[in-house]
């Protein structure tokens, strides 16, 4: 059985990008994989710095992988800082990492050109990441086309590893669904928390109607025909919608005659509808925090149990163990 492992940021409220990206998949990966998912609250800092917030952040993140349909008993979940393991094996990786390598990370070159601060610890971050996925050999990593470069540093990190000490690692493999990798936020740039154009998950009726409302479209007029594959309102709808609503929909951009203004009421609708039934649940959690921390503490315990095997290995090789 396949090792799978992938993470979230929990640097804001999680959305809709997050969902079909990376939660969906790792929720279905749960019954057909060895499955390792977790909260990345170091990777977080390096663009939120408010206490409160990030707390409050970590333990919604979990709230909504429990209220999607995450099992902690079929599963390996845990907060990043709750493994002491993966700051040391990332310094050890550091060391084995070249400058060169890192300054040709296009995330790093991408946020700082957006104004996020260029600091060690953003600079570092797929270092990190090689920590996180090493840490547990995992054979497969869910990730986006954004972060495909990352797990290919980390497979050359590892690969430098295991030539000077030998095969301490499994090379992962990236798992990007073509589909998926890259879902449009309301101004039709990806979504992200970072460009402030999310839908959120669990957005209330209000808010997710103005923000689908606010969605970027071209002017083409109510009465003409229009081509759906280039539309960031139809782009969403089609991960909501069943096949044959999708296939009539698409006969009415093709037709004309019906303005995006109507398609995005329409995206409203399915977007409410797919997430109420998880909306109940939700509330539960979140009326019982402690509840909450209990299962990630556990979930951590029964990860340090394997992040220590790894290390331990790790410490050998490398004569930190002496």
């Amino acid at each position: 059985m396949a090792r799978v492992l992938s993470g979230i940021q929990p640097s804001g409220t999680l959305h809709i990008g997050n969902y079909f990206g990376m939660m969906k998949p790792m929720i279905e990966f749960q019954d057909k994989s060895d499955l390792f998912c977790f909260i990345v609250n170091y990777h977080a800092m390096t663009s939120l710095h408010e206490r409160d917030e990030l707390k409050k952040n970590t333990i919604n993140a979990a709230i909504d992988f429990l209220t999607l349909g995450l099992d902690p008993d079929k599963c390996y979940f845990w907060v990043q800082s709750d493994i002491p393991e993966v700051a040391e094996l990332s310094w050890i990786l550091s060391c084995h990492t070249s400058m060169g390598l890192l300054e040709r990370s296009h995330s790093y070159k991408d946020k700082t050109s957006k104004g996020i601060v260029p600091t060690a610890g953003l600079f570092t971050y797929p270092v990190l990441m090689a920590a996180d996925i090493l840490l547990f050999n995992a054979d497969l990593v869910p990730v986006g086309k954004d972060q495909k470069q990352h797990l290919e540093i980390t497979r050359d990190i590892a690969e430098r590893f295991n030539n000077t000490y030998g095969e301490v690692f499994v090379l992962p493999e990236p798992y990007i669904s073509e589909e998926l990798a890259v879902i449009p936020g309301i101004d039709g740039q990806k979504m992200s928390k970072s460009y402030g154009n999310t839908i959120d998950i669990f957005d209330s009726e209000d808010v997710l109607k103005k923000k689908i409302m606010k969605i970027v479209t071209d002017s083409t007029p109510v009465e003409d025909p229009k081509d759906p594959d280039k539309c960031n309102v139809f782009a969403l709808y089609k991960l909501f919608a069943p096949a044959d609503k999708l296939e009539y929909t698409k006969e009415r951009y093709l037709k004309g005659g019906t303005g995006y203004g109507q398609f995005k009421k329409e995206l409203v609708e399915l977007v409410s509808e797919y997430f109420k039934p998880y909306r109940e649940k939700r509330k539960l959690y979140e009326s019982d925090p402690e509840e909450v921390r209990r299962i990630l503490k556990k979930g951590a315990e029964k990860t340090r149990a394997v992040a220590m095997k790894t290390l331990e290995k790790v410490r050998e090789a490398t004569g930190i163990k002496y």
